[in-house]
This record gives C-alpha cells, sequence and structure tokens, in this order.
C-alpha cells in the first residue's frame, strides 16, 4: 500500500460526500443538482471551521505547557504561610598581639591587664546566624554567633553559642532584644577587628519596648546599673560582679535620625535612675552619630557625653566608681567619641581608616584604639583582607579610686576571610 498521503477521517468524509453526490448527479434533475451542490459547499464550509478551532486548541495547549523542570518544591515549608529567611556568615580570623596588654580576640574597650604579651591566636567566633519570618505586618528575627564562652585550645576548640537579637516587629512596634535604641548603627566601621574602636563607640543589645515614627524612635529599654565601687569586673568588659539585682526604673532613650542621598545623622537622649551603693541618682547622656556619604566613600562618626556608663564600650566604664579624692560613690561621666573614613578604590577593592577614644572624669580612665585595613572581594559573597593597628591604655585609677590604673599598649595584625550567607 502506498502511504505517500496519510488518510485522514475528515478527508475521508469529504471524499465519501463527493463520491456519492458525483455517483447521484447522473440520475438527477438540474434543481435538485445544484441543491445538493449547494449542500455539499455548506459542509465543507462547517468541516473546515472545525478543522481550525482544532488546531488552534492544539496550539493554545502547547503554548501554554511548563517544562516538568521548572516545578520547584520549597525546601522550608512555613506553617501559616509568610516567608523565612536565614542569613549571617562564616568568618575566620588570624590575630597576633605584641605589646604589653594582654592578648584578646578583639579589644573591647576594656583593660585587659598590663603584661608582656606576644600572642598568635585563630578563632571563627564572630561567625554568625540569623533567620528572618515575615507574615504581613508581622516579622521576628533571632540571631547567634559564638562568643558565648571560650573553649580550650588543646583538642576541640568548642565555642558556645551566645545570644545577639530576638525579637518582633508588628507595624511601628518592636519588642524583644536588640541593639539599644540609643546605638547610631551607621556609624559603626568596616573594620577586621570585631566593632573596631569600641570604646568610641554606644554597644548596648538588650530587652526593650520601642515605638518608631517616621525617623522618631524612643524606648523603654532593661535597666541595669554596674559598678558600686569595687574592681571585680571581668575581661569581657561588663561582669557579673558589681550590678545591682534591683532596679525599678526602666532605661528611657530617645533618638531622631535624618536621612538622604548625603547619608544620615542619628542624634538621641538618654535618661536612666542609678541605685547602687548609696546613690539613688538620674544619670543623663547625649549621642550624635551617623554616616556621610562622598560619592563611593563615606565619613562614620559618633560622639557621646555625659553619664553614659555601661552603654559605651560594651561596659568598658562603670556607672559608679570611688572618687579618690573623697573616698564617696560617684556617679562617673564620659567623653566618648570615634570617626572611620572608607575608601572604595575599585569594584573589589576597599580600604579604612579609623580611631576611637574615650576619657572619663572621675578616675581618669583614657584609651584608644586605631586601625587601617584593605579587604578585597574575592565573589560578590567571599572577601579576605589585612589589618593593623594599636590599642592603648592610660587610666589613672581602677574603679575602686585607689588602686593604680594599667598604662600600656599592645599592636596587633589581623588577617580575616568573610564569606557571606
Amino acid at each position: 500500500m502506498n502511504n505517500k498521503f496519510k488518510k485522514h477521517p475528515i478527508t475521508c468524509a469529504v471524499s465519501a460526500c463527493l463520491l456519492m453526490s458525483a455517483t447521484s448527479a447522473f440520475s438527477a434533475s438540474d434543481d435538485d443538482m445544484m441543491r445538493r451542490m449547494e449542500m455539499l459547499e455548506q459542509e465543507l464550509r462547517t468541516l473546515k471551521a472545525q478543522m481550525a478551532r482544532q488546531q488552534d486548541t492544539i496550539t493554545t495547549i502547547a503554548v501554554k505547557r511548563e517544562p516538568v523542570d521548572q516545578v520547584v518544591e520549597p525546601l522550608v515549608k512555613v506553617n501559616k504561610g509568610g516567608s523565612l529567611t536565614f542569613g549571617g556568615y562564616l568568618k575566620a580570623d588570624y590575630r597576633h598581639v605584641n605589646g604589653d596588654l594582654a592578648y584578646q580576640d578583639y579589644w573591647r574597650g576594656n583593660d585587659p591587664g598590663e603584661v608582656d604579651t606576644e600572642h598568635t591566636g585563630f578563632n571563627v567566633k564572630e561567625t554568625r546566624f540569623n533567620m528572618k519570618y515575615a507574615r504581613g505586618d508581622v516579622s521576628a528575627f533571632i540571631e547567634m554567633d559564638f562568643y558565648g564562652g571560650d573553649g580550650n585550645e588543646i583538642a576541640t576548640n568548642s565555642t558556645n553559642p551566645r545570644l545577639r537579637h530576638a525579637f518582633v516587629k508588628y507595624k511601628n512596634w518592636l519588642v524583644g532584644q536588640y541593639w539599644t535604641t540609643f546605638t547610631p548603627l551607621a556609624a559603626f566601621p568596616d573594620s577586621l577587628d570585631f566593632a573596631g574602636p569600641m570604646m568610641g563607640e554606644v554597644f548596648v543589645r538588650q530587652p526593650q519596648i520601642r515605638f518608631s515614627a517616621g525617623g522618631f524612635n524612643i524606648a523603654l529599654e532593661n535597666p541595669e546599673t554596674w559598678g558600686n565601687g569595687t574592681i571585680g569586673t571581668n575581661a569581657a568588659g561588663g561582669g557579673g560582679t558589681g550590678i545591682d539585682p534591683d532596679e525599678k526604673y526602666p532605661d528611657l532613650v530617645a533618638t531622631y535620625r535624618f536621612a538622604g542621598d548625603w547619608g544620615e545623622v542619628q542624634v538621641g537622649a538618654l535618661a536612666r535612675r542609678l541605685d547602687s551603693g548609696g546613690v539613688d541618682e538620674t544619670a543623663l547622656a547625649a549621642n550624635i552619630g551617623g554616616k556621610f556619604n562622598f560619592g563611593r566613600n563615606d565619613l562614620r562618626f559618633q560622639v557621646n557625653a555625659g553619664e553614659s556608663g555601661r552603654y559605651i564600650g560594651g561596659g568598658m566604664i562603670p556607672d559608679l566608681v570611688i572618687d579618690p579624692d573623697t573616698g564617696d560613690i560617684e556617679v562617673e561621666e564620659t567623653v566618648a567619641y570615634m570617626m572611620s573614613y572608607r575608601q572604595i578604590w575599585s569594584d573589589t577593592w576597599r580600604s579604612s581608616f579609623f580611631y576611637g577614644a574615650s576619657e572619663s572624669d572621675v578616675i581618669d580612665i583614657d584609651r584608644s584604639h586605631w586601625g587601617v585595613n584593605l579587604i578585597h572581594q574575592l565573589t560578590p559573597d567571599l572577601s579576605v583582607g589585612l589589618e593593623v593597628g594599636n590599642f592603648s591604655v592610660d587610666d589613672k585609677y581602677k574603679a575602686d579610686g585607689v588602686t593604680e590604673g594599667s598604662d600600656a599598649d599592645s599592636d596587633y595584625v589581623q588577617m580575616s576571610w568573610k564569606y557571606a550567607l
């Protein structure tokens, strides 16, 4: 059989109609012939219309069909809908410290102790992970790093997780633990040493209830009076000794943020009640900080003045100290400041220079930290950098107003690898 022409049911039907019509034409009258020809033409038009509609349907189905490999099941399913985002970064540090101040993984702004030092350390403690959940007007955020406790370096180098942030936001409200509202976040420098010149910065994370409207923020935050004239503090700059477990009133913070293409500036005020060691006073402090843009480069700064106490340098300065002249417990006053200039050399190279210092009034604390770095962006998410700098402590007294403070400094070199998630 010759298969050159494929048979179609519609074609067969048309052929049969033609054959039947041709056969009957020999015996029909002319009128019948004309009538049958008109019917045959109408049938052909109907068949053509049906075939056209069928072809359009086939084409539409072919265009709308999606490849099976484009259907991707979600890796994480969130109850009740919403979105769940994972973030953070992995950071590995090599650090060498040489001088008269004891080694620290980063300069916390405290007095680490005067001792002849030449030490090399490796750590990954700054590594952090966070999760953000969002659904409608509600979002929640939690983050942790690994500065919660030092593991031994003999075998495992294990470290404990530490909670950094945990809060819920609903419209204009934030409730939970976050940076104190007193912190101008834009002022933090682009440094390899964790947080850079911390002694010149507001550096406190704590539980709070915050209301925001535009650039205005006001918050009630967790109260704490640190210090009652003792010197029992730990190496982290805050401590479990010399703190008051019986606080009456929350700390009150109010700030206003101005922002534009030029950068941003935040001004803030802090009011709190200090009640420990026989002292019951209201402490006040003010802060201004932010960032100015100069093309791709920027200048970051922060200035703090007043009775800031534990809010500076992560608890660098006690709220209450003993006056060396009178022996009385006094509220310490502090002036702290920092600046950082960041230079963008190209799409993959950048540098920052920073300097920070703080001085107290009663026991004459005087500390400073400077550093300069060069950072190379290997990929959009992976960077490597080198930083050199110096940390100096020149304190006249410790918190007891009697013990002589340290007068020493140490240089450091740090190399860091950072991969953003």
